[in-house]
């Protein structure tokens, strides 16, 4: 934690040419014996203070600015108004909590059917006098992920009416069995390979893609058989996955109960009373929570500034481009996760950050080994890259018509989250860097590449300190136990 701060924001980020270093303005709360006398105005209650890098890592998401949807009178109306995002990180469920609990007399309106929206009306309807769930848009609800594969490793029968495929709560005996090792490696293994799997159902017109597209079909009909109208307002016409899949347990079967309504016509405009509909129609509402999404544009909401003076938001108008989702052209010495073209149509997204991360560790080890002023991938890299992205995605079913936030919320255009390809192909794509697509800056006054070398000596034969037989540890040596007759008589063979 002594090198983690928090509360910490990067206000202003500048390459400086010369140095090779990045310059940061930060700003931060005073301490904690600093008292203010009246409610400050924007940015006094903060100091700010300069700090500088010989390589800047980001992860700031793609999901991490909530943004309010373009409605007329959204200001207007007297009642409680949220957005789902709009709570302190690390207090969201405590929030929610404190703020429903007085809700059961309540008509709440939820406008959205994304990811957020599919969440809170099953989580509400309980607990609340009347749900409308405003929705403009179709979607597909999944049926869960891997669903089969957990029944099967949880040893329940797929077929059974109480088995889902979600393990909200695990059982005691459950709870035993994962703590076997060696269980819980072959669960989390296989459950992962699972997931793994469907990334064919992503392509246009293949087997998986249909077959997932009547599965869902199927699934969502069943579900709605109680208000089998909503089908034909929800069920989309577009392919699986075009939006992100949504698994939503409990949502449709919200939807059908008696005290929420789902509305599909869209809003004109709010009022301080409620929401009215293009028809005419007014719905009373005590409040209204906005599950309508983020920021979707990667343009950071800060001044980034590269060689020349161009900003990342100059380079990145209309829309990003970068090298293999990790760096851009402009920039040296940066390096990032979760940014443009990182997130995945299928598959675990933890393992690619993590590789993300391993990758800027690989850069920051040849800075340093090398003596490095600059590394920068280069302008040819990035178009090929790109030229890349663009020859993919027609083959996918992200490039036909829907309103995503893989596309930056547009119906249609260039598809700007998601890695062209699987997780496993993002993942081995960056597990080796191609140093030949990067070039490099030595240090100033240095002309010798080799000058890296220093006096022939290393830090810890100079210093007489440290592991001077490094190379025959476990990590180093990369025969296991009992190999070393079969490496043998492989060599005299050969």
């Amino acid at each position: 934690m002594r090198y983690i701060k928090l509360q910490h924001r990067v206000v202003h980020a500048r390459y400086d040419e010369p140095t090779g270093k990045w310059h940061l303005r930060i700003r931060r709360p005073p301490p904690p014996n600093v008292t203010l006398e009246s409610p400050p105005n924007e940015g006094e209650a903060y100091e700010e203070f300069e700090d500088t890098a010989d390589l800047l890592f980001t992860g700031v998401g793609s999901l991490s600015r909530w943004k309010w949807p373009e409605i007329d009178g959204l200001k207007d109306f007297e009642g409680k108004l949220f957005h789902t995002a709009d709570f302190e990180v690390g207090d969201g469920d405590k929030a929610w909590q404190e703020a429903i609990h007085d809700w059961k007399d309540k008509r709440v309106g939820v406008i959205g059917v994304g990811s957020s929206a599919i969440q809170i009306v099953p989580a509400l309807q309980s607990r609340v006098k009347k749900i409308v769930n405003f929705v403009r848009g179709k979607t597909w609800i999944s049926t869960p992920f891997s669903g089969a594969k957990m029944a099967e490793l949880m040893q329940r029968d797929p077929e059974a009416e109480n088995c889902t495929g979600y393990t909200d709560v695990f059982s005691e005996e459950d709870k035993e069995r994962l703590k076997d090792t060696e269980y819980y490696k072959q669960f989390r293994h296989e459950l992962e390979s699972d997931l793994n799997s469907v990334h064919p159902s992503t392509l246009k017109d293949s087997d998986a893609q249909r077959a997932g597209r009547a599965a869902f079909h199927a699934h969502m009909k069943k579900k709605l058989a109680k208000k089998p109208w909503i089908a034909d307002f929800l069920i989309p016409e577009f392919g699986v996955a075009c939006r992100r899949l949504t698994a939503g347990p409990g949502y449709l079967e919200a939807l059908c109960a008696d005290n929420v309504d789902f509305q599909p016509t869209h809003i004109k405009g709010i009022t301080n009373k409620g929401i009215e509909l293009v028809d005419g129609t007014h719905e009373d509402l005590d409040i209204i929570i906005c599950a309508t999404g983020y920021d979707y544009s990667f343009q950071l909401d800060f001044p980034m500034v590269g060689r020349n003076g161009v900003t990342i938001q100059e380079k990145w108008s209309p829309h990003p481009s970068t090298y293999l989702a990790v760096c851009t052209d402009g920039f040296p010495n940066w390096f990032m996760s979760l940014g443009p073209n990182s997130s995945l149509g299928s598959g675990s997204l933890l393992v690619l950050i993590e590789r993300q991360v391993e990758y800027a560790v690989a850069v920051a080890k040849k800075i340093q080994r090398e003596r490095l002023k600059s590394i920068e991938v280069t302008k040819e890299a990035v178009a090929d890259f790109d030229e890349y992205l663009e020859s993919y995605f027609p083959k996918t079913v992200y490039s036909e018509k829907c309103r995503s936030w893989y596309k930056m919320g547009k119906e249609q255009g260039r598809v700007v989250a998601l890695w062209p390809g699987s997780c496993l192909h993002a993942v081995r794509a960056i597990e080796q860097p191609r140093w030949e697509d990067f070039r490099y800056e030595l240090p100033e006054g240095v002309k010798n590449r080799m000058h890296w070398l220093g006096d022939g000596q290393t830090y810890n034969e100079k210093t007489m300190t440290g592991d001077r037989a490094w190379y025959l540890n476990d990590d180093e040596v990369d025969i296991p136990t009992g190999a070393y007759t079969t490496l043998r008589l492989s060599v005299l063979i050969s």
